[in-house]
């Protein structure tokens, strides 16, 4: 399953976060791949693409950075497997 993880950085850990990233790199745990990763531009928010073949991998990410960012984490699919899903309910 794909998980898309937006996160914002508090002001009051915006530095440690960094630093932890900068040091790490922010590594996937066994049983999540990374898909791709985006920063906004002069901002504290960002987003996380990635698959966990494991749903404990990913709950394991968000809690290895749950004490310096806020973390929202969302199931998504794409549009083919969207479209599939309307054309149950709709036909095609």
């Amino acid at each position: 399953m794909k998980y898309m993880l937006s996160w914002t950085i508090p002001t009051s850990t915006y530095k440690p976060a960094v630093e932890a990233f900068l040091s790490g790199g922010a590594p996937m745990p066994e049983g999540l791949t990374s898909l791709g990763r985006w920063h906004a531009l002069g901002s504290t928010r960002g987003w996380l693409l990635c698959e966990a073949e494991d749903p404990v991998a990913l709950a394991q990410h968000v809690a290895e950075w749950a004490t310096m960012l806020e973390i929202e984490v969302s199931a998504v699919i794409d549009d083919e497997q969207a479209g599939t899903a309307a054309s149950r309910v709709y036909g095609s």
